[in-house]
């Protein structure tokens, strides 16, 4: 048996399969990326800061986007955002001239002009104590639609069933943030969009991401993947390759490709906190940058110091508490290929975070058909030090998670690997 086997368990496949769709997967902007625009402001020098901040503005404010309906936010000011905060990333799958011969029919037939939003998550940060919650939307998403202000100012009309991905061409990045708003019930003041070119360019500024793939390794002709099992950098087109794969993994279905995306936003979540990102000026301002460069962001996010205290906000928060969850669906009576939401689970879902309270997924990863869990490493238990004589503190009280049963998600703490097509060899 191989190592690889050794450290990771066989998931069993579930039953629903979703069909192939028309346009492929492209990544979405992961959570922390604004970490990154924060880490430039205050580990520079004045002197440098100035100028991060100006040109960082500049960029920002090039193509940013109003949203439909959207308050007057209070100026942004230095320290940490107060409250809670929601935030939109969309991923669009748009043909660019660069990156276009990767996606066959896509971006040579009549739709290759189009996009769609193929990615769609929403960032949720609670009020203290703080958790990030990032709640993904399946692509094949069965909804109602809502009536959306277009480029040139006419009102696109509601509908009572479409695709979530089709709401990028009824009114772009607004239109988006607006149908995850009335689907979650939260109100979203900020919204940002990356496309398939956009992925790779900030996955090379950061130097790539470490994943893992399991199951004796993954193929898939669609995306041109042939890799073995074994952990694996991925960057440049073989990040775009390995966030598109649905094929290469156990099942083949939309879903599994959002537990593989979770175990990617996983490792780049530790990477960008970690000592080999944040100790270094010179990657944190190349990727500052980059990052700028290559998002499309409402006019609300458009100020290096709202994204400064949106990463204040997050910078402490242990990578137990940051969760990559998928919104709850089950499968569209009418198309078996389709999903519906699930509105009682998904009710679940929002109590918890309206609660503000520590959720505890309880359903088993290695069922999703995208990952499966490595087996933790031995670690020494950690040795609790003598209680000082006279001292006499209370303790503060533990918090009791809440469970999520059924819904399928990781934390950032969480080491999966991808649940490979492939059998382990013997």
């Amino acid at each position: 048996m191989s190592e690889t086997s050794k450290t990771v368990r066989r998931g069993r496949r579930t039953v629903a399969r979703h069909g192939e769709l028309s346009s492929p997967h492209p990544l979405a902007l992961v959570l922390k990326i604004v970490a990154v625009v924060a880490s430039v402001v205050l580990v520079s020098t004045a002197g440098v800061a100035a100028y991060a901040l100006t040109d960082l503005a500049t960029g920002l404010t090039d193509d940013a986007v109003a949203l439909e309906g959207q308050e007057d936010l209070p100026p942004p000011t230095m320290g940490a955002i107060e409250g809670v905060v929601d935030l939109v990333l969309v991923g669009t799958d748009e043909c660019e001239e660069e990156y276009a011969y990767l996606f066959g029919d896509r971006c040579t037939g009549a739709d290759a002009a189009g996009q769609l939003n193929d990615v769609n998550m929403l960032v949720h940060i609670s009020s203290n104590p703080r958790r990030v919650t990032v709640v993904s939307f399946p692509r094949d998403l069965m909804i109602g639609l809502p009536s959306c202000q277009r480029e040139d100012g006419s009102q696109s009309s509601p509908t009572s069933r479409s695709q979530i991905n089709e709401a990028w061409s009824r009114g772009g990045l607004s239109c988006v943030a607006k149908t995850i708003s009335e689907l979650s019930g939260q109100n979203v003041p900020y919204a940002a969009k990356v496309s398939f070119g956009n992925v790779i360019n900030i996955t090379d500024a950061l130097g790539g991401v470490d994943v893992c793939i399991g199951n004796g390794g993954m193929r898939d002709r669609y995306t041109g993947i042939d890799w073995p099992a074994g952990p694996r950098t991925v960057q440049g087109v073989e990040a775009l390759q390995f966030l598109r794969t649905r094929h290469g993994l156990e099942n083949g279905s939309d879903l599994a490709r959002i537990s593989n995306q979770q175990q990617y936003m996983s490792s780049l979540a530790r990477k960008l906190v970690s000592d080999e990102v944040l100790s270094d000026p010179g990657t944190l301002y190349r990727l500052a940058t980059t990052a700028v460069d290559n998002i499309t962001a409402s006019e609300s996010l458009a100020n290096p110091l709202r994204i400064a205290q949106i990463a204040m906000a997050v910078n402490d928060v242990p990578f137990e508490d940051i969760n990559f969850i998928q919104y709850p669906v089950n499968t569209d009576p009418i198309d078996p290929d389709r999903v519906v939401p699930d509105w009682e689970r998904a009710d679940e879902l929002w109590a918890a975070l309206e609660a503000n309270e520590p959720i505890d997924l309880t359903n088993d990863q290695n069922l999703t058909g995208g990952v499966i869990t490595v087996d933790p490493q031995p670690t020494e238990e950690p040795v609790e030090p003598a209680p000082t004589p006279g001292d006499t503190e209370t303790p503060a009280p533990t918090e009791t998670a809440v469970p999520l049963d059924d819904i399928p998600g990781q934390s950032a703490a969480d080491q999966t690997c991808s649940a490979g097509n492939l059998r382990a060899s013997n």
